[in-house]
C-alpha cells in the first residue's frame, strides 16, 4: 500500500494494486479495466464534502474489486459495483481508512480538512454494515457465574477484555461490549501461554507415547489429550474445561428424525460421510491405544461418545492462528471461543499472535456500541458447514450459501464480456437471486459465468453484431435449460412442512431450516428463469 501528497493543491492517495502473487490476479485486473476504475486517486484538498464523497465512491469501488476471493468474483456482472458481502466491505473500507489516516498523519493543515471529512464518512459507512440486519438475538436472563468464572480465571492469567458474558436466545452463549468500541479496538487479547495448541501436546507423556504411531496426525494427537485433560483434576486448564457445555449439538450429534428430514439434500450426504468418518477412526484408534497404552488411554474416558464430544469441542471452538513460532496450526483459544459468528462480524482479522506482547489480539474493523453483543467471523462458510460443524444458520442472508452444480465443464467456454471470471474456474453453482441487484438482461440475477458455460454447451452465444432477435432467442434457450434443472430439484424437496417448531427437537428444528432455504434458493431461481422469459415475451 502506498499513500502520498502531491503538489500544494492536489493529495494523491494509492491504493495496492491486486497482487501478481494473487491467484485472482488476472480477473481482478481485467474488472477494474473494465470498470475504469484506477487504484490512484487525485483528490482537491479544496473539495467539497459532495465531490470528496464522490471520489470516496470510487476508492470503495476499486477497493472491493482488490478485496474479492472467488465465490464474489463468481456471481460478480454487469453493472454491480457492490458491496459485494460484509467480509469484502469491511476489508475494503479499513484499508481505506488506514491509508487516509496514514496521509493524515503527515498532512499539512490545508490538506487535514479534506482527509478528516473521508476518514469520517469511512466510519460513517463501518458503522453501517451490519445494520440492515433486523433478526437481532434477544437477550436471555441466565445464570452465567460458571462462565464469568472462566473470565476471571482467563484475566487471572493475563487475559484482557472489554466484553462480557451473556445468554442469547437461539444461541446460547456469546459476549456483549462491556463499552463503546471502535474500529482497530482490542475487544479481546489472549496471552500466547493460554492457548492450547500442538507446542502444549509436545510437552505431555501422550504426545511421547504417540509420536511414533505413524498414522496419527498432530490434530488427532490434540483431539485425544483434551478427551484426558478434561478429566484432569489438576489441569491448568480446569476452569476451561469445566465450562464447556456437555453437549454441542452439532450436525454430527443429529438424530435419526433430523436427518429423515434433510434426506434428498447435499446436507444429508455430508453428514452421514461425515459420521462414518468419525467413527471409522475411532474404531482405528480404539481398543488399540488403550491395550498399548492402558495407563495413558483408559477405557472409561476414551469412549465413542466422548471422542465424539472432543471432535465437536474442535470443529466448532478451533481456530488457526500464527503462533510467535512463526507456525500456523489449529488453537482452542479459551475465553474467544464463546463470541458468536455472525455474516456481518465486528472482529474479521485475529489470526496472529503479536511478537511484541506475545498475546492473540481480536481488534475491531466496525465499531460495536456498548451492550451490543460483538460478533466473530468464523470463516466463508456456507450454511452446511456451519450446521454440520458449529450447530446452527446465521440468521442474515449468508452470501456463501451456495449450491454446487454438476454440470460438464468440458466444454470450452469463451465469454466475450470484461466481468467474466477466468475460465479456470471449473465448478459451477447458484445461489438466491435475491442477493443480486440486476435482474433484467443479460444475467436475469444468475451467475454470468454459469450463463456463459450454457450458452457455450448449447451453442448460443453471441456478440455485438448477433441480432437483437437472436439474442432473445439464445437467452430463451438458457432460461428454459435452467428451469427443466431446477424445477424438479424444487419438486424433490417437496412443500414446506407445517411441523411444529416449537415442540419439535433442536436438530429437527435446524434440519427443517436448512430444507427451508434450500428451496427458497432453488424457488428464487425458477422465479428470476420465469422472470426473464416473461420479459424476452414483452
Amino acid at each position: 500500500m502506498a499513500a502520498a501528497a502531491a503538489g500544494s493543491d492536489l493529495l494523491v492517495v494509492r491504493l495496492p494494486s491486486p497482487s501478481a502473487e494473487d491467484p485472482l490476479h488476472h480477473d481482478k485486473k481485467k474488472l477494474l479495466e473494465a470498470r475504469k476504475l484506477s487504484c490512484t486517486f487525485q483528490v482537491p484538498i479544496s473539495s467539497s464534502p459532495v465531490d470528496a464523497c464522490k471520489l470516496l465512491d470510487q476508492m470503495i469501488h476499486a477497493a472491493r474489486v482488490a478485496h474479492m476471493d472467488e465465490l464474489e468474483l463468481y456471481f460478480a456482472g454487469g453493472d454491480d459495483y457492490g458491496p459485494f458481502s460484509a467480509r469484502n466491505e469491511l476489508e475494503s473500507l479499513n484499508l481505506l481508512l488506514k491509508t487516509i489516516n496514514t496521509l493524515l498523519v503527515a498532512a499539512n493543515d490545508g490538506a487535514k480538512g479534506v482527509l478528516q471529512l473521508l476518514v469520517d464518512e469511512i466510519v460513517v459507512r463501518l458503522r453501517s454494515v451490519g445494520l440492515t440486519d433486523k433478526l437481532q438475538m434477544a437477550l436471555q436472563t441466565e445464570n452465567h457465574e460458571i462462565e464469568d468464572s472462566l473470565l476471571k480465571w482467563g484475566e487471572q492469567h493475563g487475559v484482557k477484555s472489554k466484553l462480557q458474558i451473556a445468554f442469547f436466545e437461539g444461541a446460547g452463549r456469546g459476549m456483549l461490549a462491556s463499552e463503546d468500541l471502535g474500529v482497530g479496538d482490542i475487544a479481546l487479547e489472549i496471552p500466547e501461554s493460554l492457548i492450547i495448541s500442538e507446542e502444549l501436546l509436545c510437552q505431555s507423556d501422550m504426545f511421547l507415547a504417540l509420536k511414533d504411531v505413524n498414522s496419527i496426525s498432530t490434530e488427532t494427537m490434540l483431539l485425544l489429550w483434551s478427551m484426558r485433560e478434561r478429566h484432569n483434576p489438576s489441569s491448568m486448564f480446569k476452569m476451561f474445561f469445566e465450562t464447556l457445555p456437555s453437549n454441542f449439538n452439532t450436525g454430527l450429534s443429529f438424530g435419526i428424525d433430523a436427518l429423515a428430514a434433510l434426506e434428498g439434500t447435499l446436507l444429508f450426504d455430508e453428514l452421514m460421510q461425515a459420521r462414518q468418518h468419525l467413527r471409522q477412526q475411532y474404531d482405528e484408534l480404539f481398543p488399540m491405544l488403550s491395550t498399548k497404552f492402558p495407563e495413558i488411554f483408559k477405557q472409561d474416558i476414551f469412549s465413542w461418545d466422548n471422542f465424539l464430544w472432543a471432535c465437536e469441542l474442535w470443529y466448532s471452538n478451533s481456530m488457526m492462528v500464527v503462533l510467535s513460532s512463526g507456525k500456523l496450526t489449529t488453537c482452542l483459544i479459551p475465553v474467544a471461543g464463546l463470541m458468536n459468528h455472525s455474516v456481518t462480524p465486528h472482529i474479521l482479522n485475529y489470526g496472529r499472535v503479536d511478537q511484541a506482547t506475545k498475546s492473540l489480539k481480536f481488534p475491531l474493523s466496525r465499531p460495536c456500541e456498548a451492550g451490543a453483543q460483538c460478533f466473530l467471523s468464523y470463516g466463508k462458510h456456507p450454511g452446511s458447514h456451519l450446521i454440520t460443524f458449529y450447530g446452527f444458520l446465521p440468521r442474515e442472508d449468508n452470501p456463501y450459501d451456495v449450491i454446487p452444480l454438476d454440470l460438464d465443464t468440458s466444454v470450452h467456454e469463451e465469454d466475450g464480456t470484461a466481468q467474466s471470471v477466468s475460465t479456470s474456474v471449473t465448478t459451477h453453482m447458484v445461489r438466491g437471486t435475491w442477493l443480486c441487484r440486476s435482474r433484467g438482461p443479460p444475467t436475469y440475477g444468475l451467475p454470468p459465468p454459469l450463463l456463459s458455460h450454457l450458452r457455450a454447451a448449447l451453442n448460443c452465444d453471441h456478440n455485438e453484431s448477433t441480432p437483437e432477435a437472436d439474442i432473445k432467442e439464445n437467452d430463451r434457450m438458457v432460461l428454459e435449460t435452467l428451469v427443466s434443472i431446477f424445477t424438479p430439484m424444487l419438486e424433490g424437496l417437496g412443500e414446506a412442512d407445517d411441523y411444529n417448531r416449537e415442540s419439535a427437537s433442536w436438530d429437527v428444528v435446524l434440519a427443517l431450516d436448512y430444507k427451508d432455504l434450500q428451496r427458497r434458493i432453488i424457488s428464487s431461481i425458477v422465479t428470476s428463469c420465469g422472470s426473464g422469459l416473461a420479459m424476452l415475451d414483452s
